[in-house]
């Protein structure tokens, strides 16, 4: 590859990554100090790191033209990958949605995220000059639903909506009028209500725990979210120090180096911790959405719009669990949550992007 190349290279994009994947880390160790049975979890997530930083710069090299030339057989691919997981898949936290491949735990869906960005920005941009009406987007609709059914039958309910909102931002940047997009929301709306009954009962008592809380609770959801802004209240402006935390020592809180590693965060480091680490989320988004821009062509522009879009609704839906404001949904924070599967996915998207900014001068 031409060394002009990489002149184009955001190097500040890939600080953020590896500083956010390293830090991370740090959280993790923090967050199951003292625990025999998660003490794996640290080398297990720095291995993970080691392979993704590398991968990001793999990634980079290749073209990301070549991945539009097979989108379809990625496509197969990934519906085919989910099937295997539905059938054959380890039950984990009330979801058949691991693959247990004897060494590591793999989670497909994970993966299927970033092979839909791909998967829909070739769609559009095959189709850049349809009329932008109702088989234009049912088109993309049916596309996107062959993926997601597989995975909402898991069950997992939160990544089939990551994906759906990944589609939504394709069909507004590729000019849906915005009234469109509100009727589709509201129809997305209206079809989680009617399909209430029919999700799973861990998903129902998400819900009905976020609508009406138990106050005498001592486990589960309820507890969870309390012991969350409890360790978020105790933290004030500068934290209690890394390793300190009482709610994350003291295990009040749990799930704290997963879904509550935002509240771990906070009771550690503060609010200015916080605001700190929340910037440098919305700064990769920003770089994302720059890459966007300038990119050489529609099908990379999308790329990189697309997981802006992911990273954004992953980010904010989890630290909404964190502050209250949205029911538990089980979504990772990206780069800092313990996950190999969902850090390769983040990392492999920041590599897309890289490899979008790398020949955007080519075009």
């Amino acid at each position: 590859m031409k060394r002009e190349l990489w002149r184009n290279f955001d190097f500040w994009l890939f600080g953020a990554a590896v500083f956010m994947s390293l830090f991370g880390v740090m959280m993790i160790r923090s967050a199951i100090a003292g625990n025999e049975v998660l003490a794996e979890s640290v080398p297990r997530q720095a291995i993970f790191i080691s392979v993704g930083i590398p991968l990001i710069l793999i990634v980079t090299a290749i073209d990301y033209h070549l991945w539009g030339s097979i989108a379809r057989f990625m496509y197969i691919f990934a519906v085919i990958s989910l099937i295997i997981i539905y059938i054959v898949g380890e039950a984990r936290f009330g979801s058949a949605r691991w693959l247990d491949t004897g060494v590591i735990l793999v989670q497909p869906s994970e993966l299927v995220k970033i092979l839909m960005i791909i998967v829909l920005a070739d769609y559009f941009t095959r189709n850049n000059n349809s009329p932008r009406d109702l088989r234009w987007v049912l088109q993309s609709f049916v596309l996107t639903f062959g993926v997601v059914i597989w995975i909402y039958i898991q069950p997992n309910l939160s990544t089939s909506l990551v994906i759906f909102i990944v589609w939504m931002a394709m069909l507004w940047i590729m000019g849906l009028p915005v009234k469109y997009l509100a009727i589709l929301v509201l129809l997305g709306v209206i079809l989680v209500i009617a399909a209430f009954p029919f999700l799973e009962e861990y998903q129902q008592a998400r819900i009905m725990n976020f609508i009406f809380p138990d106050p005498e609770a001592r486990h589960g959801n309820v507890y969870n979210v309390e012991q969350a802004l409890i360790a978020i209240g105790s933290g004030g402006w500068f934290g209690e120090g890394y390793g300190q935390g009482t709610q994350v020592q003291l295990r009040f809180l749990k799930v704290r180096h997963t879904d509550f590693i935002y509240s771990a965060m906070a009771e550690e480091f503060g609010f200015v911790g916080t605001v700190l680490i929340t910037g440098l989320l919305v700064f990769i988004i920003v770089r994302c959405l720059y890459a966007a821009r300038t990119a050489g062509d529609l099908f990379g522009s999308l790329i990189a719009y697309g997981y802006a879009s992911m990273v954004f609704f992953q980010a904010a839906v989890n630290i909404g669990v964190n502050l209250n404001l949205m029911p538990v949904s089980g979504l990772p924070l990206p780069f800092l949550s313990y996950g190999g599967s969902s850090l390769l996915s983040s990392v492999l998207g920041i590599g897309l992007v890289e490899s979008v900014n790398l020949r955007k001068k080519l075009m």
